[in-house]
């Protein structure tokens, strides 16, 4: 029985924190209901409480020994993963090597079994620069102390990325070694503010990547492993490293009780320079101290300029891109070094703000060709980041809903409750007019709201009943109000989109489970069989999933190309009878988008909505369940769309 997906089974009903059904889990792992009754079992069978997992007649939730069961299996050393990874910390730590027979006694499985796993470390060091050497019974790895550092910081990241379970990283890293992972949160504390007093603004998200990289650089000099110059490829000097070296060496002598030598700080110095923080401000004297590069500067601007005009989107701003080239200048260094920066909101941000990762996508595809730029989905999100920051205002304004309060005359009672509305929720709703007649007409009120302190005939749709002098329970009415509004209008206008760009010939059930790129081709076949697109689209559509997922949600992906380049926007649509393989997960549903350069501004309202409709699990599996025919599918989705 799979233990993998019994723990991907309870880490989806922790995340969801509802009840869902037998036949929604099931799809969502690949899997048969009776596997996922077995699973369940399973779990429960791991904590003495056996409540890991409640089931009833709603389907099955997150018992109150959930998180329980999950760290039962952690740190087990029980997984085959477990013991692979064991032993390449073993040949870490050992220069001597480690001998074959007496290993395989140490770690009770057979001298087959252990050779097994020695061909699969020759495997995971592939690329490395590290091999095996073996002399008869003993096996020693060999390379860089830089590139064995760098495996055991893969490692453990691999650690984190299996798991479903929080893992800590330090404690994986720092196992048996000089170094106790519990010195690590007082020496990032002490890091922290220390680049702030340097006049550095330090990146949260990224902190603990490079404390893994100083825990176990410090943990190997400890143990005579030091990095000498040599082992250095290119120059590892930046602007600002001195003074960062120097913090970087004081705290590991007075936290960590490590002597790091000039190699090592100059490496670590680089990794803070490169990853983690950024300068005070945006004025030219920042950037010059950061060394940011013309061509880097220039290849930016050039793609933010592009970006706004192919998504109409406010982008251009000169200290917006100066920021932003800063961040992508660090991230071509740290693809020099064959490293990474981990973003631990990738996967929330990606669900939530689509858009605003589909315009990040598109700028490192451009600074790709222009740079030779290489980032994963760690890193687009972290520019889906700068840009989201940039777009935030202009968001604001156009979501800025206006209001008409009624509120009948009596000295300045109107005045006080309009500057009670303005500072309560001026952020989201703008005041246009202030009637203060007992019966106001119907044709004074052209405002998305009307905010009454008396009951009107008029515009009921519209009016929220407020007190003369507004309560906390008033301004929670308004905005539950205004969201319904907007949630309104924007399934409306995504209504109407696709009442134009679904057709039953670019329809696909039941969508067979053959990958990606074979049901893109699939699906992008019948909107060339319709005259929509060429093949190219379909080309640049398998491209464009290469660069990042578009799965935006666990029920649906939105496969399509960059360049909008259809005859006219259509969209074609797969339903699964279960779920498909999809990145590294599995959905229901993909909607191949295909738009054309007229229909630009339908581009956001399509992508952004449709991704939020299916994000919505109950609304998922009543689309499903109707998705044998495509009549079904249509009225079930705008069912759900009209709420």
């Amino acid at each position: 029985m799979s233990t993998r997906r019994q723990d991907r089974l309870l880490s989806v009903l922790l995340r969801e924190d509802a009840w869902m059904t037998g036949p929604r889990l099931a799809d969502l792992l690949g899997v048969t209901p009776r596997s996922v009754r077995a699973y369940v079992t399973a779990l429960n069978a791991r904590v003495p409480d056996g409540d890991a997992v409640v089931s009833g007649a709603a389907g099955y939730r997150a018992g109150p020994s959930a998180r329980a069961a999950l760290a039962a299996r952690a740190g087990t050393g029980s997984t085959p993963r477990a013991r692979l990874h064991g032993l390449v910390r073993a040949l870490l730590d050992d220069e001597a090597g480690i001998d074959v027979f007496d290993t395989a006694e140490r770690l009770h499985v057979s001298e087959a079994t252990l050779e097994a796993d020695l061909v699969r470390i020759r495997s995971l060091l592939e690329g490395t620069r590290l091999t095996l050497e073996r002399d008869r019974d003993v096996v020693r790895l060999r390379g860089a102390e830089r590139d064995q550092r760098r495996l055991l910081s893969r490692l453990a990241h691999d650690e984190m990325d299996a798991a479903d379970f929080p893992v800590d990283p330090f404690r994986f890293a720092l196992a048996g070694g000089a170094i106790p992972p519990e010195a690590v949160s007082p020496f990032k504390d002490a890091l922290v503010a220390a680049l702030g007093g340097l006049g550095y603004y330090v990146n949260e998200l990224a902190i603990a990547d490079v404390l893994l990289h100083i825990a176990i650089a410090a943990d190997r000099v400890a143990s005579g492993r030091e990095l000498e110059g040599a082992d250095r490829p290119g120059d590892d000097s930046a602007p600002g490293a001195d003074p960062v070296a120097e913090a970087i060496g004081r705290l590991a002598r007075e936290q960590l009780g490590v002597e790091l030598g000039a190699g090592d700080l100059a490496h670590l110095a680089r990794l803070v320079l490169t990853r983690i923080v950024t300068p005070g401000g945006a004025d030219p004297a920042d950037l010059a101290r950061a060394g940011l590069d013309a061509e880097v500067e220039a290849a930016v601007r050039a793609e933010v300029v592009q970006a706004s005009s192919d998504y109409q989107v406010d982008l251009v701003d000169d200290a917006f891109i100066l920021r932003l080239a800063l961040h992508v200048q660090n991230l071509l260094r740290r693809a020099q070094e064959e490293s990474r920066a981990r973003n631990p909101l990738t996967r929330s941000l990606k669900a939530a703000y689509p858009m605003i990762f589909e315009v990040a996508v598109s700028v490192v595809s451009g600074l790709q060709e222009r740079l030779g730029l290489r980032a994963d989905d760690d890193e687009i999100a972290y520019v889906a980041m700068h840009i989201g920051g940039r777009l935030e205002r202009s968001r604001r304004a156009e979501s800025l809903l206006t209001a008409t309060i009624v509120c009948p005359g009596y000295y300045e009672l109107h005045e006080v409750l309009r500057s009670r509305v303005d500072h309560s929720l001026g952020q989201g709703i703008e005041v246009v007019r202030v009637i203060t007649a007992m019966d106001p007409r119907e044709s004074e009120i052209d405002s998305d709201l009307v905010l009454s302190t008396v009951p009107l005939p008029a515009a009921a749709e519209r009016v929220v009943l407020i007190q003369p002098f507004l309560t906390e329970a008033d301004v929670e009415r308004v905005q539950q109000a205004a969201a319904r509004l907007r949630r309104a209008r924007r399934l409306a206008r995504l209504r109407e989109e696709l009442s134009r760009y679904l057709s039953e010939n670019a329809y696909v059930h039941p969508l067979p489970d053959i990958g990606e790129e074979a049901i893109i081709r699939l699906l992008g076949g019948r909107l060339v069989e319709a005259g929509l697109i060429g093949e190219d689209y379909i080309e640049n559509t398998i491209q464009r999933e290469r660069l990042s997922s578009t799965a935006f949600s666990d029920a649906l992906a939105v496969p399509h190309a960059l360049q909008m380049t259809a005859q006219r926007t259509a969209i074609a649509v797969g339903v699964a009878a279960g779920s498909v393989a999809w990145g590294s997960g599995r959905v229901q549903v993909v909607a191949l988008a295909a738009f054309s350069e007229q229909d630009r501004d339908a581009f956001q309202t399509v992508f952004e909505q449709l991704v939020e409709v299916f994000g919505e699990g109950e609304s998922v599996q009543r689309i499903v369940r109707r998705g044998a025919a495509f009549a079904g599918f249509l009225d079930e989705l705008v069912a759900v769309i009209d709420g």
